[in-house]
């Protein structure tokens, strides 16, 4: 199993940045891929940013070349630097770890850009 931490959310007004980290522990030799999703109220959940175990990188329309999400392998975490905020982009923001077909998720954070 894996166990998910996410922090660095908060409230930043639009064109501002924030970065979301995510601690993982457990069994992370095993995780194939970290993604970021994110709910935001009213909306169903999204998938805004996945890191392959190789490195790949894939990224929601809505956030290329405002965001990059990258690890730290020495410290089993996971970053996802937000840049050019916009209030669209209020929302949870979930850590999640794919590991053998199957989900794990963090607590989420809250990230809130005001107008």
């Amino acid at each position: 199993q894996v166990q998910l931490v996410e922090s660095g959310g908060g409230l930043v007004q639009a064109g501002g940045s924030l970065r979301l980290s995510c601690a993982a522990s457990g069994s992370v030799s095993s995780i194939d891929a970290m993604n970021w999703f994110r709910r935001a109220p009213g909306k169903q959940r999204e998938q805004v940013a996945g890191i392959t175990r190789g490195g790949s990188t894939n990224y929601a329309d809505s956030v290329k070349g405002r965001f990059t999400i990258s690890r730290d392998d020495a410290k089993n975490t996971v970053f996802l630097q937000m840049n050019t905020l916009k209030p669209e982009d209020t929302a949870v923001y979930y850590c999640s770890a794919l590991m053998r077909y199957r989900y794990y998720w963090g607590q989420g954070t809250q990230v809130t850009v005001s107008s």
